[in-house]
């Protein structure tokens, strides 16, 4: 017959017609009424709202009933939390759907007949248990990684008034969320705050080895870190798996199933490259539930940003250079644009390669024109090879070049420290040979780079040229005064070169000077960028 229970009390009209819903009328016993709960409500997660209004009225169950309704409680309200290969397993007797519709509609959860449970993606599976428990279900993580507050981390820094607020930020956001600040305006330091606010095992994925080991080196500076928590570094020859992991991109794009149940707390920093095909499978892959990404410049041109926002959390905090820069945490700055004009033979050349281009364009834009070539498109492949000829002619110009060594020569007058941006190796080159300065490239050995960096910053060098490596990815000493002789045509690229001057000092106001051809694309990206920074 079910679960069965009495009600001896008198109930008006509105008690026992709402009574009705859960459980059927049986008849009188010994004076008091007689019902049985519903099948329908035995089997659903209503089972626990049921019980609470019969115990409201007045209603008793005999013992067997009551063990009965006391294990259906358990197994029709409790929802099992379980790792699975493309996210988190959710499982339970009740029928979740209704609960999830949300979360499905947006692509993140799925039911999966072979699992014969729910497939939330990780990013998401805060949402799926809020959304679940606030339908009074009990959720039971088995996993362990939605804990939180357990291991033995301790911030032992100053932190600035931003950084405090940021990670206060993506703590209201359920620990989860892009954290967009200016470069050298201590994201790092966020992020080990972070850590030790939430005290779970983490993976911090970082770009380049290079700022892997600066990460080790302040993690020794500002954490301080219980006997059973340990770093490890992921990388190269070296995997070592630890509570507190980090990785480069390349290898926890290539060992994610190595990491991908360990964690639950992802740091990505240098997030902006996170939607690109592969290093997206890092994100979609490991199950941390909490995530925090680091990024000067979050917005990419291709749209993909987008795709970031879901994966990481959305931008939870972010502050602007000039926000910075009027609190003191930066130096002053000023950008000063510089135009140059092409010699006789090189505007001809430059009007020949446009007209060609044009034609073999044909008025696609050049994200069409890279997909178009990606899919064997002649014509495409053509234009985009003018355009890269067009290009490097305006970088490559007579021009600049002067342009640039009379910038230098003028700086290193008035004893500044110099840094020059180009977008070239073969023009780094050139001009580091120009003007008598160190070129650092993609390709310089690490003891040569931290030579350099040295003899820097006690003055023996004044000037460093810098290929795109200098962009991101690496410690540059500090200096007041930027060149830009090609690039740049990004907001994110500008941001990240223009922060390499801005570390504070008493009386400082950095410079970067932002070298275009006149009268050509370069022309208009300066100013395309330049608007959206100033």
């Amino acid at each position: 017959m079910g679960a069965v229970f009495r009600v001896c009390g008198w109930l008006d009209r509105e008690e026992y017609m709402k009574l009705r819903e859960y459980a059927e009328y049986l008849g009188r016993r010994d004076g008091c009424s007689l019902y049985a709960l519903r099948y329908s409500i035995l089997n659903s997660p209503r089972l626990r709202e049921a019980l609470d209004y019969i115990e409201k009225i007045g209603g008793e169950f005999d013992d067997d009933s009551r063990k009965l309704v006391e294990r259906l409680v358990e197994e029709y309200t409790t929802v099992f939390v379980d790792a699975a290969e493309e996210g988190f397993l959710l499982r339970s007797r009740s029928y979740l759907a209704p609960f999830l519709e949300r979360l499905r509609s947006l692509g993140v959860a799925r039911y999966s007949r072979t699992h014969g449970g729910f497939i939330v993606k990780p990013h998401a599976v805060i949402d799926a248990v809020r959304e679940l428990e606030a339908a009074g279900l009990t959720v039971v993580d088995r996993t362990g990684l939605l804990r939180t507050g357990f291991l033995e981390v301790r911030f032992e820094g100053e932190l600035r008034s931003y950084q405090r607020e940021a990670v206060e930020s993506w703590a209201g956001n359920s620990y989860r969320g892009l954290v967009v600040l200016p470069t050298g305006a201590g994201k790092t330091i966020v992020a080990l705050y972070a850590m030790a606010v939430l005290r779970v095992p983490t993976l911090v994925v970082v770009y380049t080895r290079e700022q892997l080991l600066e990460w080790s080196e302040k993690i020794r500076r500002f954490l301080r870190l219980g006997p059973g928590v340990r770093v490890g570094l992921f990388y190269g020859d070296r995997k070592d798996v630890a509570e507190i992991t980090l990785a480069t991109y390349q290898s926890a794009y290539r060992y994610v199933d190595v990491l991908r149940s360990r964690f639950g707390l992802l740091v990505v920093d240098e997030a902006h490259h996170l939607p690109a095909d592969k290093f997206k499978l890092i994100a979609s892959s490991v199950l941390a539930p909490y995530r925090l990404g680091l990024t000067a410049t979050p917005y990419r041109d291709d749209g993909r940003h987008v795709e970031l926002f879901a994966l990481m959390g959305g931008v939870v905090y972010e502050k602007s250079l000039s926000e910075l820069e009027q609190e003191g945490y930066v130096a002053s700055f000023t950008v000063i644009p510089v135009l140059v004009s092409l010699s006789g033979d090189e505007r001809a050349r430059y009007r020949e390669l446009r007209r060609r281009y044009l034609a073999y364009a044909r008025g696609r834009t050049v994200k069409e024109l890279v997909r178009a070539a990606a899919a064997g498109d002649e014509s495409a492949r053509r234009a985009l090879q003018l355009l890269n000829d067009m290009r490097r002619l305006l970088a490559f110009s007579k021009a600049k070049l002067e342009e640039a060594k009379r910038i230098v020569e003028e700086e290193r007058a008035r004893g500044s420290k110099i840094i020059v941006f180009t977008q070239y190796v073969e023009q780094a080159e050139k001009l580091g040979k120009i003007i008598g300065a160190p070129v650092i490239t993609g390709k310089t050995d690490k003891t040569r780079r931290r030579l350099v960096f040295e003899l820097f910053k006690k003055g023996r060098f004044n000037v460093i040229v810098f290929t795109t490596v200098g962009d991101e990815g690496i410690d540059v000493p500090d200096a007041n005064v930027g060149v830009v002789l090609s690039g740049t045509s990004s907001r994110r690229q500008f941001i990240q070169r223009l922060g390499r001057l801005l570390r504070p000092a008493p009386g400082k106001t950095a410079k970067l000077y932002y070298i275009a051809v006149k009268g050509t694309q370069e022309e208009t990206n300066m100013k395309k960028v330049l608007s959206a920074i100033m």
